[in-house]
């Protein structure tokens, strides 16, 4: 959080350091051409004015814009989910902090569940304030919303799954040790491909 209070601060700080400079030469320019600038008949305000505060307007209604731009820039572990097949249902990244209850449990088990609405054929879970250690993830589509990981008579799932270090599941869940990283605290940025 405190990242990005310093970004907003510094672009704030540069644009005005750059900015004023620039308003007060256009504000000069205008008041020694108001003789030339046609008046507004309503409202008697130069041109030249409006104009400057709809640009000072313009340029400060885009500072949270610019600021907010990188969400990963923020601390936390980013999961970005790649070859989901559909934009229908969601897709449910459990984040698991020990062994227990991974992968089949994530709804009691894990540590951290994100529950993502799928637009796009696009999913992306950031959890953050998440303290350094040793983490796995479990990222599922549930095209149908009902909370688990739909198989078929064989045990063998219907939906997308998919696995940090990109573990494939043969035969099986994968382990925990399997699917697990380190994170020391800082941003991390992971990619995890979903299996059909």
């Amino acid at each position: 959080m405190t990242t990005s209070v310093t970004v907003i601060a510094a672009i704030t700080v540069l644009v005005l350091i750059f900015l004023i400079p620039v308003l007060l030469q256009v504000r000069r320019t205008a008041h020694e051409a108001e003789k030339l600038i046609d008046k507004d008949p309503e409202t008697e305000i130069p041109m030249g004015v409006r104009c400057v505060v709809l640009f000072a307007v313009l340029v400060f209604a885009n500072i949270p814009a610019i600021a907010f731009a990188q969400s990963s820039s923020c601390r936390g572990i980013h999961v970005k989910v790649l070859n989901i097949r559909n934009s229908t249902g969601t897709v449910d990244c459990a984040l698991f902090d020990s062994p227990g209850g991974f992968p089949r449990e994530f709804l009691l088990s894990a540590t951290n569940v994100m529950i993502i609405k799928v637009r796009h054929t696009e999913a992306r879970c950031d959890f953050e304030d998440i303290p350094p250690g040793t983490y796995a993830l479990a990222v599922i589509h549930d095209e149908n919303m009902n909370g688990k990981l739909d198989t078929n008579w064989l045990g063998i799932p219907t939906e997308g799954y998919g696995f940090s270090n990109d573990v494939k599941a043969l035969l099986g869940v994968p382990s925990f040790s399997a699917a697990s990283f380190q994170y020391d605290g800082g941003t991390l940025d992971l990619t995890i491909s979903l299996h059909y």
